[in-house]
């Protein structure tokens, strides 16, 4: 059997490939993948809109909404602490998938906030970053189809007893918030998506939602379309926190970056600002918050 070697100059512009094969396959497995709820990630990309990230300080504008802002926040403040490792990211429905990976240690960091009752039943496998939304900051929406004239029509909490509302004990402060409301039934759906179409279609009354920044504070994606009672909310009772895998590699430098960074935003009001542009964060003196005690 015979072997050719290639001349020289091949052989030297084969290595030279190789090289740049295999440091374009390090460079792209330093990158952290962050698996992103679909609907999330669309309006992520429609708010960004090739903007750099850590650029962003006005949150006005379609496609905003609580969630958009998480993601951005989360970017600036690792950013802000020093966390120099680049994101790239997946979509999906992936709510509740998130929380098994996050504690495999096989997804870094949920960029959708978590409420501090479910990040603590998470405790022995997650970092709980600081407050990103105060307790008594997130105020609720009472959402339902334009079609539901009884449900906007709503002006006191005794009101919701002929009322039926939707979502899932695995979020304990929105179910645990429902639970104490007089409600004619509460029923369970795990996928957010599905809890929205089910009061568009009209099959269930209404269900809590951030406020939207359209100017009345609709929501409309594909084909739901859903609007708030005026002048009437639901506080839910807890602060919302970044959960960070303890066991991913970047776990804890990322968890220290993270409150770095989040004291740096919420010493120059970034935050507050960033959820009132959003639409998330209302004047309260203008609203009734019916469960307020």
């Amino acid at each position: 059997m015979l072997i050719f070697f290639p001349k020289r100059s091949t052989f030297l512009v084969t290595v030279l490939l190789l090289q740049c094969l295999f440091f374009t396959a390090n460079s792209q497995a330093e990158e952290v993948l962050i698996y992103i709820r679909d609907d999330v990630f669309k309006d992520y990309i429609k708010f960004v809109d090739g903007r750099n990230i850590f650029n962003i300080d006005n949150f006005s504008g379609t496609n905003i909404r609580r969630d958009v802002v998480d993601m951005i926040i989360a970017q600036q403040a690792l950013k802000l602490g020093g966390f120099e490792h680049n994101f790239k990211y997946a979509s999906g429905k992936l709510n509740f998938r998130n929380t098994k990976m996050l504690e495999l240690g096989r997804l870094l960091i949920s960029f959708d906030s978590y409420w501090l009752s479910d990040a603590k039943a998470l405790n022995n496998n997650v970092y709980i970053s600081d407050a990103v939304i105060r307790k008594g900051e997130y105020i609720a929406g009472i959402y339902t189809s334009p079609n539901n004239k009884a449900v906007l029509a709503i002006k006191q909490l005794s009101d919701l007893k002929e009322f039926t509302a939707v979502s899932t004990p695995k979020w304990r402060t929105d179910w645990q918030t429902l639970q104490a409301l007089p409600l004619k039934e509460l029923v369970q759906e795990d996928e957010w998506l599905s809890q929205a179409r089910m009061v568009h279609l009209g099959w269930i009354d209404f269900l809590l939602m951030a406020f939207n920044s359209t100017e009345d504070k609709s929501f409309i994606m594909d084909k739901i379309h859903l609007v708030p009672v005026k002048n009437i909310a639901i506080e839910l009772k807890d602060s919302r926190h970044y959960v960070i895998s303890s066991k991913h590699i970047y776990g804890k430098e990322a968890f220290l970056a993270m409150n770095i960074g989040l004291k740096k935003l919420r010493k120059n009001k970034v935050i507050v600002q960033a959820y009132t542009q959003a639409g998330f964060f209302i004047n309260t003196n203008k609203i009734k918050i019916l469960n307020e005690q």
